[in-house]
């Protein structure tokens, strides 16, 4: 009987996982992308030093966009998962990217 409640934590612990990452992080992402736009694009929380304005900066606008690109990456796959789901098929990344497969 104790292999059943095995189970079922280790079922209850991934399913905690995904809520924690999905949940909290990919919020988490999406503003650590708003931040890196807003440093692309020379803003700043304080007033620079000579009272002007911050400079854009490159590697910001870099970063946000590639953040941005894996939250609608992460997205995408989601409603890929729920609509597969509702066909009765699968997601399956056994060639690296998705592909629906029958169950």
């Amino acid at each position: 009987m104790s292999h059943v409640w095995e189970l079922e934590a280790a079922a209850l612990g991934q399913i905690a996982l995904a809520a924690v990452v999905l949940g909290a992080g990919l919020p988490a992402l999406f503003a650590l992308g708003i931040r890196a736009s807003a440093w692309g694009r020379g803003g700043g929380a304080e007033v620079a030093a000579d009272g002007g304005e911050h400079p854009p900066h490159p590697l910001g606008r870099a970063l946000g966009t590639a953040v941005f690109a894996v939250v609608v990456l992460v997205a995408l796959l989601g409603v890929g998962f729920v609509v597969a789901s509702g066909y009765g098929k699968a997601l399956s990344f056994e060639h690296v990217y998705p592909t629906v497969v029958d169950r």
